[in-house]
């Protein structure tokens, strides 16, 4: 049965906020000040060349989740098409990018926070283990996703950065953008591009939920594209506004706050209230929902022997043991990691997970737009290129780290799948031997 007859709940304004609310929900808050740090005067164009590369990704997951009408996202994609080995080493990546995702929420969630109260380094690692640990306990305990509170903070979220951007272009100069920086060449784009793509990848947390989504062959492609797009003006926008308000030096001094000091720098405390609200729960929906579909994955993942067996089970239909793994290696990178080193590290893993998306889906896409399949592999590869050149200048160990793990999956793996399968035959055998005795 086709699921465009599907009897999911989620209408095209839920979906398009979801879709919207999983990228802006940390993106923003966390990219700008790293973003502006690297491109300078030229952020804003920054944020639309990954933009449009999400664009392509985003079409080319609708594309794959409508013809194979199953959640699951990259994973399930590549399963499909008989790329069993490939999925499974992916999905590892993809889980270590979510991982390095929810840090750099937990991370934002910790300093917006402390810092509306003048709070020290401390305190912002106790906000950070704080919202982890409670965002842990209620997916454990099977309070996870409710759609109306997602909305209604997604809303809140927009108007808040809808707001800061306009105030932003009511104090245009242009001399602003440069304010206290030395000029930054138009090249450097592509690098800050390259620097920030995890700001975008929330929208793909979407496919995880096909089944809820009603006819999805009907909505769901318009619907997230405009919801990347809209999503795309509102970065560009707010990268001019807040730079336009605080001045890029003061953007980068403080990049772990930066629109919050931007509010303040607009119209006073009430904006560093309204920015500062806005931001904690936005990157708290944020991790909720990413912990949430990433533990839900691993589940999958084990349940087709490509992780161990113990991921599979559930308490309150959650899986604990990845709810919990998961959320505690967020949290302890949350509390060692540096910003902009995180947001790198997750854009590597994001801008490699889009990019097979794209190439799996060159044999599905229509001919009229298999030009615009092929704009995103490309430019995935040219940024791709691009970070892995950055990172080896300014942050080489933090990338040899990735390097060993990304080899540890594709070259250990395959054993470790083997021992996983061992051990988990043995264990039925004890089992059923206890059973019969």
């Amino acid at each position: 049965m086709s699921k465009d007859s599907s009897s999911g709940n989620l209408g095209w304004p839920s979906v398009w906020a979801l879709a919207a609310g999983g990228m802006v929900g940390g993106g923003i808050y966390t990219a700008l000040g790293v973003v502006v740090s690297v491109s300078g005067q030229w952020a804003w164009l920054s944020f639309i060349i990954s933009g449009i590369i999400a664009a392509s990704s985003a079409y080319c997951y609708v594309v794959l989740a409508n013809k194979f009408e199953e959640s699951g996202g990259a994973f399930t994609y590549l399963r499909e098409v008989d790329k069993e080995g490939i999925a499974g080493s992916l999905s590892w990546l993809l889980l270590l990018g979510y991982v390095l995702t929810m840090a750099v929420y937990a991370f934002a969630f910790g300093h917006y926070l402390s810092y509306s109260f003048n709070g020290g380094p401390l305190i912002t690692r106790l906000c950070a283990i704080g919202i982890m640990a409670g965002l842990i306990g209620l997916n454990l305990a099977g309070v996870t996703k409710t759609k109306k509170v997602e909305i209604a903070i997604v809303t809140l979220n927009l108007v808040a950065l809808i707001g800061l951007a306009v105030l932003g272009f009511m104090h245009w100069d242009k001399l602003q953008l440069i304010s206290g920086l030395e000029p930054r060449p138009i090249w450097s784009a592509p690098i800050g591009a390259a620097s920030i793509f995890m700001a975008y990848e929330g929208f793909q947390l979407l496919t995880y939920e096909y089944d809820e989504i009603k006819k999805p062959k009907k909505i769901l492609k318009p619907t997230i594209m405009f919801a990347v797009g809209f999503v795309i003006l509102i970065y560009a926008a707010v990268a001019i506004g807040a730079v336009m308000l605080a001045g890029g030096l003061a953007i980068i001094a403080q990049k772990q706050v930066s629109l919050s000091m931007a509010a303040r720098e607009a119209i006073g405390t009430p904006g560093l209230i309204i920015m500062t609200v806005a931001a904690v729960f936005a990157t708290a929906a944020a991790i909720n929902s990413t912990l949430f579909s990433s533990s839900n994955l691993s589940k999958r993942v084990a349940d087709d022997k490509e992780l161990p067996g113990i991921f599979q089970k559930t308490r309150n239909n959650v899986p604990y043991a990845a709810v919990i793994l998961l959320g505690v290696l967020s949290t302890i990178l949350a509390v060692i990691g540096k910003l902009s080193s995180l947001v790198e590290a997750a854009s590597l893993i994001f801008l490699i997970t889009f990019g097979t998306v794209n190439i799996i889906a060159l044999n599905y896409v229509q001919k009229k737009w298999k030009w615009f399949a092929w704009l995103g592999i490309i430019m995935t590869g040219i940024v791709l290129i691009v970070l892995i050149a950055r990172l080896v200048t300014v942050a080489p160990v933090q990338l040899g780290i990735l390097i060993f793990l990304a080899l540890l999956i594709i070259i250990g793996r395959p054993a470790m799948v083997k021992s996983f399968s061992k051990n988990d035959s043995d264990d039925q055998s004890e089992k059923k031997s206890e059973d019969e005795n």
